[in-house]
């Protein structure tokens, strides 16, 4: 008799509170660790992990104890929390839930962009005060969006924009042309060129040693004077200090921010108080379902697996991402 993989779901305490896990729970001895004890206890002997509490950290502080692991499949899109030293340098695999959320992070995109430029965050203040206030706002027909990143996220981000009417321009890690979403996709060289005529900067790289603090002081004045900054990725990708001088000075017009440095925001992290700033708490890839998409992947790379099939969404632990090839 074949012996059933040993499958470790980091997050989780019961079969319910992964959708669909019933499914497969006679295709494997499933261990549930909703904590750091626990994943202590559940790794020992493991063939898989399913990292499905893709904010939590314990997976690095219980890595020692990994010690017949083949595969760890990650819930987030960013693997930066799982690219500690211990998984990156071992022969384990680690994919990702690249594709799930690419759509709903677009359209939050587009939706914080049409709020600033018609306006809405002072429309409802006024409405809140009971003030008719007449103003005008902006047509954003032809605007120009930079987006910082072209993964399968930023392309998102790139195809709903320019259905709308925008221009957009691409910054990878190197130039190249013929882009299917892009056209031309700009090098890392070029970007401070690029920000400088763009209306809309939109941040979605991974987060790398080479992407941590990639937008500091330089690099926003560097922006389009009255710019719109939006990050998406990570919080490390930006010096938030520098952030909140360029919306005070007034270089920037906004921020819209779904990522931080801290998380969740403390009710003295200074970003609250920051100038024309919109506060999203890590919130715009998850929509109603999500989850249950989350976990069909996972079981979709759980027979990939099972029928040594090759898996989907698999990760380059060098580059710290899955390559778009992919």
């Amino acid at each position: 008799m074949t012996k059933l993989p040993t499958l470790v779901i980091q997050g989780a305490s019961t079969l319910s509170d992964v959708p669909g896990l019933l499914h497969i729970a006679e295709q494997a001895d499933i261990r549930f660790a909703p904590d750091r004890g626990s994943l202590l206890r559940a790794l020992p002997g493991a063939d898989i992990l399913f990292g499905w509490d893709f904010r939590a950290d314990d997976i690095e502080a219980c890595w020692h104890a990994a010690d017949s692991l083949k595969w760890v499949h990650w819930s987030g899109a960013g693997v930066d929390a799982a690219l500690f030293p211990g998984l990156a340098n071992s022969p384990v695999a680690l994919t990702n839930s690249r594709g799930v959320f690419d759509r709903a992070m677009a359209e939050w995109t587009l939706g914080v962009m049409i709020s600033h430029a018609k306006r809405f965050p002072e429309t409802l203040l006024m409405q809140q005060k009971k003030e008719w206030n007449y103003r005008q706002s902006t047509q954003m027909l032809g605007q120009s969006v930079a987006v910082v990143g072209v993964g399968s996220i930023g392309r998102a981000v790139a195809r709903i924009c320019r259905s709308f009417g925008l221009n957009v321009a691409g910054v990878g890690r190197s130039a190249r042309d013929g882009d299917p979403d892009f056209g031309r996709v700009h090098g890392q060289t070029e970007l401070d060129t690029v920000l400088g005529s763009a209306d809309y900067v939109v941040l979605i790289t991974p987060l790398t040693a080479e992407t941590r603090n990639l937008f500091d002081a330089d690099r926003f004045a560097a922006m389009k004077p009255g710019a719109m900054f939006i990050n998406i990725g990570r919080g490390p990708l930006v010096n938030e200090p520098a952030l909140i001088a360029a919306l005070e000075k007034g270089q920037l017009g906004c921020a819209a921010l779904d990522v931080f440095c801290e998380e969740p925001l403390s009710e003295d992290n200074p970003i609250w108080a920051a100038q024309n700033v919109i506060i999203s708490p890590h919130m715009s890839g998850d929509f109603a379902e999500h989850l249950e998409v989350l976990a069909d992947l996972f079981f979709d790379n759980f027979a990939r697996y099972g029928s040594d099939k090759e898996l989907l969404n698999v990760v380059d632990k060098e580059a710290g991402f899955v390559p778009s090839s992919a």
